[in-house]
């Protein structure tokens, strides 16, 4: 996919093959969703650009691996406010958070709060 295809997805058609790439494991498809310059803010910090955000979700995917997910979301213009869960043999999620921010088909800011429960 080309960068002018990227700039034609609307915001719902980022967050799908976001979901996609997550669902799957699948960390290279999971970032060709992000700007190069994106910032995600979880109450860890601030996280710049790929390979920062990359690594967050390569440890996410540890933590929850083979889970699947539960998502409700909504969206106002570039903004998508979402709400999940996530239930796996290690651990789960009841309160997942975040919002995304999109510019020219590709994610530039999103924001993560949720509280990862590890399973004895």
């Amino acid at each position: 996919m080309t960068q002018t295809d990227f700039s034609k997805r609307t915001p719902e058609k980022v967050f799908t093959h976001h979901t996609q790439a997550l669902g799957a494991e699948d960390l290279d498809a999971t970032m060709m969703d992000y700007a190069a310059a994106a910032t995600f803010i979880s109450p860890s910090g601030v996280l710049r650009g790929k390979d920062a955000i990359r690594q967050f979700f390569a440890d996410l995917l540890q933590e929850l691996p083979k889970a699947p997910w539960g998502v409700k979301t909504m969206y106002a213009d570039n903004v998508l406010f979402l709400e999940w869960t996530a239930d796996s043999a290690r651990a789960s999620v009841s309160d997942g958070v975040e919002t995304f921010l999109f510019e020219n088909g590709l994610i530039t800011l999103q924001t993560v709060h949720n509280a990862i429960v590890p399973k004895a």
